[in-house]
């Protein structure tokens, strides 16, 4: 078998776009992982991470006078990573995310680096002063040194693919962020109307709008939402305001695996991104994907991705605008035939929209670049 690294700089145990690469190649490379947490199923060898040294604490000194070079080699999750890795050779390397990229480079695989982008890195968090002024400068340095020398690159949504492009001259071709097909039936609909909604917890995800929804909306219905707990003062704040919303609960996230399972029992999936940075106007979030498995209608506001997805395939419905007042409208005007018939078609779209008709994007480039090594 050849030999292929998977490098993500997350915790891959639990990075379900990381975990689905290892699905993708495990049975034909001898596949290892480097990240953080412990070693994935399924994978030959597996270099852990110390926990300790996370990747996005690059020296503000460095960045702020622009030595980006060494900003990037004295970054602690690269010295470990580049120590752990400095003997071992690999016929490919899929590197996620820009930060794995020159260390991906600088480890010269026989065949090549296939970048994988989970997000247009310098917009990632545009909406901070201090992100445009230090962060996005060095992420554009990146894109421009780095991931430019790769072999091939792929990315989540066909929006951030033109960026890359159109800033850089990268060609990315695009692999969603599908979910496994799960052989589910939709559930009866049910009586008040069952909305849910899993994810990060971040504030600038303001998702207090959908309490904002829940609270004005006339028509009963009630809420659940799985977050991980990325802002604890915020969902501190989430779980408050719950208490005094009757039928809105707030839980502890679901491991992986079981997500779709516990998700299956609800009617409709929501997610409302305002757009803050140019990462959520163009989001195709995996939780889209959760809810599909899950045979549940969807609501989204219009970010364009999504209520492009969705309004092609008929699953579910879009908000004119971002607002709670609006998602309320969007569920007053619901009856239990309306949501069944969402529900349904979420079941008819499941094949056609599951990872597997997905993975084969990455397994084309990966295999191009063994065939002509």
């Amino acid at each position: 078998m050849k030999t292929l690294l998977i490098l993500s700089f997350s915790d891959i145990s639990a990075d379900a776009r990381v975990l689905k690469q290892v699905t993708a190649f495990r049975d034909r490379y001898e596949v290892t992982t480097c990240g953080y947490g412990p070693a994935p199923e399924g994978v030959a060898h597996h270099v852990q991470l110390p926990s300790t040294e996370e990747v996005w604490r690059y020296s503000r000194r460095l960045l702020l006078l622009r030595q980006y070079a060494r900003a990037y080699r004295e970054n602690g999750a690269i010295r470990a990573a580049t120590e752990a890795l400095a003997d071992r050779r690999f016929d490919v390397i899929l590197a996620n995310d820009v930060d794995a990229v020159p260390l991906a480079l600088s480890l010269r695989p026989r065949a090549g680096v296939h970048a994988d982008l989970h997000e247009f890195a310098p917009a990632q968090k545009s909406e901070l002063l201090r992100w445009r002024l230090f962060v996005s400068p060095f992420m554009a340095w990146l894109c421009r040194t780095a991931v430019t020398r790769a072999s091939s690159v792929s990315t989540v949504a066909h929006g951030i693919a033109r960026e890359y492009r159109r800033r850089f001259g990268i060609t990315a071709s695009v692999v969603t962020n599908a979910t496994p097909y799960v052989d589910l039936e939709p559930t009866a609909v049910h009586d008040p109307l069952a909305l849910v909604h899993s994810g990060a917890c971040f504030r600038n995800r303001h998702l207090g709008i959908m309490l904002d929804a829940v609270e004005k909306a006339r028509t009963p219905v009630t809420l659940d939402l799985y977050l991980t707990p990325n802002d604890p003062a915020y969902l501190a704040e989430l779980r408050q305001r719950a208490q005094g919303l009757p039928g809105v609960r707030v839980h502890d996230p679901v491991p992986y695996p079981q997500l779709v399972a516990t998700l299956h029992d609800y009617d409709l999936g929501v997610f409302i991104l305002p757009p803050v940075n140019a990462n959520y106007r163009w989001a195709l979030p995996n939780k889209l994907f959760d809810f599909i498995q899950a045979r549940l209608g969807v609501v989204v506001g219009p970010s364009a991705e999504m209520a492009e997805l969705v309004r092609a395939e008929g699953f579910g419905l879009v908000t004119p605008d971002f607002g709670g007042d609006s998602l309320a409208r969007i569920l007053d005007g619901l009856t239990p035939e309306r949501v069944a018939a969402l529900k349904q078609r979420s079941n008819e779209v499941a094949r056609p929209l599951s990872s597997e008709t997905q993975l084969a994007g990455w397994g084309a480039a990966v295999d191009r670049l063994v065939r002509n090594e």
